[in-house]
This record gives C-alpha cells, sequence and structure tokens, in this order.
C-alpha cells in the first residue's frame, strides 16, 4: 500500500506582502504553510499603507502567482520615466538636473498589492490576531516549534513545523529572537507620507500639479531641495501618492514600530513648512491631504548571515533598508521567489543546502542595494557622507552627482537569478 508522503510545513510570521509572498512562493513549491500575523483580520480593506512601486522581475513574480495575470496591470499605474528636479523654495522655481527614460515601473496602492496576493491563497493558512513568541529547534534538529498566543483569547498555542520564515519587516521579532544585541541604524531623518485621493478634492489643486508635473501619471518626480526631498507620483484610482524626507533628531517611539504618532500641531508645522520650502502647486496638495503619518526611517550594515539551521529571513528582516531605491517591497517579493524555487529544487530532505542556496543568491544583491540606498538618502538630504567633502547640494550639482542619483544606478538591478529564469520568461 503506497503511503502519501506528508507535505513539510513552514511557519511564516508577518502577514504584510512580505509574508503573504513567502507563503505563496512555499505553497508553489508543495509546501504546508500557516501564516502567524499579530493584525486582527487581512489589511485588504482598509486604508494602510501608501504607494509603492514594482521593478521588472517582482511585475513578473506577482504576475505569475495570480490566476488571471492582467489583475496586476489593472489595479498600477506604469512609470516610464523618471526625473529629479532640484528645487529653491525662496524663488519658488525648479529645475531638471537629471531624467531617465524607459523606465518599467507599475505603481500600486499598498492595499491594492496586498489583496491581488492574498486572493491567491487558502484564507485558512494565516492565523491573524495572533503574536510571535519564541521558537525552539528540536534536540534531533529536525522540526522546529513556534509559540504564538491569540491576541483575543490569550490562549497560547504551539505549532510544529519543518521551516521558520521571519517575514516580520525592519523590527523583527525573529531576527531579535536570534541576535539579542542587534541595533538598527536611525538615518537622521523622518519620512511624511500621503496619499492625496484628487477625485474628492478641488479641480485648481489638480490642475496646479499636472500644470507644474506634465509627465504625471506616468513619471516619478523627485524634487531636492535644501536639505530634504520629496517623492510625487500618481497611484491608480484617481489617487497622487508623495513621501516628504524631513531631517530630525531620533523621535521617541512607542511600541514595536517605527510610526511616529502625529499631533494636529505636527500636521500644521507640515503644512507651514511645506509653504516655505515647495511649489505652491506642491504645498497646497501637503496641505489637503487627509491623515498623513510619519515614519522615522532606519536601515542596518549587512548581516553576516540571513539562515540559521532552520530558521530563514527575508524582507526587510533580513536587509532593513532606506526606501530611496524602491527596493523594499521589490527585494521582499523576489526573496520570497528564490526560497520557494531553492526548496523547490532541493526538497525537504535537502533543507540546509536550499536555505544556503538562497542566501548565497539573496544576500550579495541586497547587500549592496542596502548600501547604495543609504548613500542616495544621505545624498538627497544634504548629510555628511564618510569620503565626501562637501554635502550634496541640487543647487550646483556636477554631472557625476545628478547621474549617480538616477534610479538606473541600483546596483545588480536587472540581474536576473538563473534559478528565477522561468518565471522571468515564461509570466
Amino acid at each position: 500500500m503506497n503511503m502519501k508522503k506528508q507535505k513539510p510545513k513552514a511557519i511564516v510570521v508577518g502577514g504584510s506582502i512580505a509574508g503573504e509572498s513567502c507563503a505563496k512562493a512555499l505553497v508553489s513549491a508543495g509546501w504546508d504553510v500557516v501564516v502567524i500575523e499579530k493584525t486582527r483580520g487581512p489589511p485588504t480593506q482598509n486604508p494602510t499603507g501608501a504607494g509603492l512601486g514594482l521593478d521588472p522581475l517582482a511585475q513578473k513574480i506577482v504576475q505569475s502567482w495570480l490566476h488571471e495575470p492582467e489583475l496586476l496591470y489593472n489595479n498600477t499605474l506604469p512609470i516610464t520615466v523618471t526625473e529629479n528636479l532640484a528645487t529653491e523654495g525662496e524663488k519658488k522655481i525648479s529645475w531638471v538636473i537629471g531624467r531617465e527614460e524607459g523606465a518599467k515601473y507599475l505603481t500600486a496602492y499598498w492595499a491594492d498589492l496586498h489583496g491581488l496576493i492574498y486572493n491567491t491563497l487558502p484564507p485558512e493558512i494565516f492565523l491573524w490576531g495572533h503574536q510571535y513568541l519564541s521558537f525552539c529547534i528540536s534536540e534531533d534538529k529536525l522540526t522546529i516549534k513556534v509559540r504564538a498566543k491569540d491576541l483575543e483569547t490569550d490562549e497560547i498555542i504551539e505549532i510544529v513545523g519543518d521551516l521558520l520564515v521571519g517575514a516580520d519587516g525592519i523590527l523583527s521579532s525573529i531576527g531579535h529572537s536570534i541576535l539579542p544585541d542587534f541595533k538598527l541604524r536611525y538615518t537622521g531623518y523622518c519620512a511624511w507620507r500621503g496619499v492625496f485621493n484628487f477625485s474628492e478634492n478641488d479641480s485648481e489643486t489638480i490642475l496646479g500639479i499636472r500644470k507644474s508635473y506634465p509627465d504625471i501619471g506616468k513619471c516619478l518626480y523627485t524634487n531636492i531641495g535644501s536639505g530634504s526631498h520629496i517623492i510625487l507620483t500618481e497611484l491608480k484610482k484617481e489617487k497622487f501618492n508623495w513621501v516628504w524626507y524631513v531631517n530630525q533628531p531620533e523621535p521617541e517611539l512607542k511600541g514595536n514600530t517605527t510610526s511616529v504618532k502625529v499631533s494636529s500641531d505636527m500636521i500644521e508645522e507640515l503644512h507651514q513648512r511645506a509653504e516655505q520650502v515647495w511649489l505652491p502647486e506642491l504645498s497646497r496638495m501637503i496641505k489637503e491631504t487627509k491623515d498623513p503619518f510619519l515614519n522615522a526611517i532606519y536601515d542596518c550594515d549587512p548581516l553576516e548571515k540571513i539562515i540559521w539551521d532552520r530558521v530563514v529571513l527575508t524582507g526587510d528582516a533580513a536587509h532593513p533598508t532606506t526606501p530611496h531605491s524602491g527596493r523594499s517591497t521589490n527585494m521582499a517579493i523576489i526573496d520570497a521567489a528564490v526560497l520557494g524555487k531553492c526548496l523547490e529544487k532541493w526538497g525537504p530532505d535537502h533543507l540546509y543546502s536550499a536555505l544556503e542556496e538562497y542566501q548565497s543568491i539573496r544576500k550579495p544583491v541586497t547587500s549592496a542595494q542596502v548600501l547604495h540606498s543609504r548613500r542616495l538618502g544621505q545624498m538627497k538630504q544634504g548629510l555628511s557622507i564618510p569620503g565626501r567633502k562637501r554635502p550634496f547640494d541640487p543647487k550646483t550639482a556636477s554631472l557625476e552627482d545628478s547621474e549617480f542619483i538616477l534610479n538606473k544606478n541600483v546596483p545588480l538591478f536587472d540581474v536576473v537569478p538563473p534559478i528565477l529564469d522561468s518565471i522571468f520568461r515564461s509570466a
């Protein structure tokens, strides 16, 4: 009598895009998956997060996961141009210091992308409202046991599996369990973020934006002022997404989050400062944006390892990064795809070989991109950079500096790992 072989089981901690991407990649590789997430339910119907950009490889991966690949295009806008502008706040003028044609990004609203991936997965694999507590590896090193708490009942549950995937973000509890002395590096600035819904707003504001930024809808604009910069792009469903980076001392954070509690006084100060440093059309849009939110920006030097026995880190848990190269979500999606393909290639009996290959493929790429993004942020914020005589000033930028900050110079950007060739060619 033939006995059906039991599937290997992965326990994923984190239900955001990084975690659900890992779940999708591992289910596709033939694994059973359980996802532990502390939020009470799927965020697909909530106004969570802001805008993001998908690079060509991440687009192909997401398409390969969808039942109907065209759904990705139905929920995104293509970006074919990126443009960097120097802005003189006092004179209220801007001029182009760099422009890149032929970009191939898609802009998406965070909740829309999360929903696309989430809807391809069996809902019963998610344990919503459960907080990860700890893990331990069996004495024979053949299994791993995870403890989690039901936040509604306080019940402690235990889950036994073959692999633990830490996809729980920049403040990873899994990472802290392995590296208790690990600390993030505060960059020296925070990011105000907002999504402006222009289906509900005065047309004068929209006309002003479209006049000042004539390629909005197909262009990602970066306005660089004195010690500050702001990103502006359009999203699907009549929305503008903006991210404004502001130099400031490290804020006091409460709880396991990089979000800063925002007061009405802080928002009023934001509006006043916008009038001083940005074009009137841009400052008006910022002022009319509902519920802007604030995040402290961190990264860290590349970790020496991202795998330990039956534990693997992915996404921001593996390589906390600044947002300036648009890598965070993209790296998380690519991490997941590579991990899934490595596990599929090697099979559950050769788990350690699969994890070693995953690390060998991803770590050189993510390490280079994290450090590149760090330098980009330092330049655009006018901060001191080791080995550089003076801070970057957009008003006097050299051709070399203007070229460096173009998106096309992200290291290893066009490299497709051979293990993903089938995805890239077929999607």
